[in-house]
C-alpha cells in the first residue's frame, strides 16, 4: 500500500499511513488501470530482489508476524504429496512457504502481473525448488487446469481484487477434487482497521475521503489509492458469496496486523467524538481483549485479514 501524501501527521507525531507496504459487493474505481495493469506495477514486496534463500525465508517468517496469527489459519504446511495451487502468487511469498515446509506433488502458482511471476520464480530457485507458474487473464475467469486436477487451493489477499469474484470462485471450484479444501484470506468488514483507521482516523480526523461510503474510503487505504478494485466483506456477507459459487464452509479466524494493533489507544478518542457514526462507535466499545492484549469482535480477532475454509458442495 502506497502512503498517501496528503495525510496530515496525527498519530504520535508519525504520519498516519495505509495498512502496509506496496502490495494485494465489489468496488470498482474509475482509475484508468485495469487490475493487471496495477499488480504489474505494485507487489507486497515493492519488487524487493531477495539475494539468498536465508533473506528470502527471514521475509517470510517476519511478514507472517505481521499478522497475528494469519499462519495458523492459512499454514504453508502439512500438504505433502498433495497438487496446490496458490491462486494470486504474487513476488512468491506463500510459494516459498509451501516449497520449504511441505513437499507437495505439484505446485502450481498462478497471477495476473508478469512482474511478479518473474520475482516469485527467482525467489523460489533460491531455495532449490520449482513450481509451475502460470500467467491468468483477469478478465478470463478460466483457468489452464483439468477438472478435479488439484488437491488444495490456497488464495491471501486476492479475491478480494477480481472483477467478478463468484465466476473466479466457480472456476477453483471446477479444478478442485472432491474432498479438497480451499483456504482464502479476504479483508474484513468487522476489523479495527475499517472501524477506527478508516472510518474515524481518516475520514474524520484527517479529513480524507470524508465524503466517501467507508467501504469507498477503504478501497483507497488498503493497496495504494489507485488500487481499482479493493473488495470489504462482513464473514456473513464473504459466506454467502462464496455459497453462490458451489462451496460450503466458515470463517476460521481473522488475523490482525501489527499496525491495527498499534492504533488501539486511540480507540477512546474515537469513542469520544460525536461525528463518529453509533456503527463504529458500537465496534470499538464492544470489543474484548485476550490475554494478550489483542482485540476481539465475538469469537474472532478484530482484524483486517478473514480467513475461511471451504470445500466444494
Amino acid at each position: 500500500m502506497k502512503t498517501l501524501t496528503r495525510i496530515r501527521k496525527w498519530i504520535d507525531g508519525s504520519t498516519l499511513r495505509p495498512l502496509s507496504s506496496p502490495g494485494t459487493a465489489s468496488t470498482a474505481a474509475n482509475t484508468g488501470v485495469t487490475p493487471s495493469e496495477y499488480w504489474t506495477e505494485v507487489n507486497v514486496t515493492a519488487h524487493h530482489q531477495f539475494r539468498s534463500a536465508d533473506e528470502s525465508l527471514a521475509y517470510f517468517h517476519w511478514r507472517n508476524a505481521q499478522y497475528f496469527p494469519y499462519i495458523n489459519y492459512l499454514p504453508v504446511s502439512g500438504q505433502d504429496g498433495k497438487v496446490v495451487l496458490d491462486y494470486g502468487c504474487g513476488p512468491g511469498h506463500d510459494v516459498i512457504g509451501f516449497a520449504g515446509y511441505s513437499k507437495p506433488s505439484r505446485l502450481i502458482a498462478m497471477d495476473v502481473s508478469p512482474t511478479s511471476l518473474a520475482e516469485a520464480r527467482g525467489r523460489l530457485a533460491l531455495h532449490g525448488a520449482r513450481a509451475d507458474f502460470m500467467l491468468i487473464n483477469e478478465q478470463d475467469a478460466r483457468l489452464p487446469l483439468d477438472d478435479e486436477s488439484v488437491d488444495y487451493i490456497h488464495s491471501s489477499g486476492v479475491l478480494h481484487h477480481v472483477p467478478d469474484p463468484v465466476a473466479v470462485l466457480r472456476e477453483l471450484r471446477r479444478v478442485l477434487k472432491r474432498g479438497g479444501e480451499m483456504r482464502v484470506m479476504v479483508y474484513n468488514y468487522d476489523s479495527v482497521f475499517l472501524h477506527l483507521y478508516v472510518a474515524y482516523l481518516t475520514q474524520i480526523e484527517a479529513g480524507l475521503y470524508a465524503d466517501d461510503p467507508v467501504r469507498e474510503a477503504f478501497r483507497h487505504l488498503t493497496d495504494g489509492e489507485h488500487c481499482p478494485i479493493s473488495n470489504v466483506y462482513k464473514p456473513s456477507e464473504y459466506i454467502a458469496l462464496v455459497k453462490e459459487a458451489g462451496f460450503t464452509g466458515d470463517l476460521i479466524g481473522c488475523a490482525i496486523s501489527m499496525y491495527e494493533a498499534s492504533l488501539l489507544p486511540r480507540r477512546f478518542d474515537a469513542i469520544q467524538d460525536r461525528r463518529l457514526p453509533a456503527e463504529h462507535r458500537d465496534f470499538l466499545l464492544n470489543m474484548r481483549f485476550d490475554q494478550t492484549g489483542m482485540p476481539m469482535h465475538g469469537s474472532a480477532y478484530a482484524g483486517v485479514d478473514a480467513c475461511y475454509r471451504f470445500r466444494r458442495t
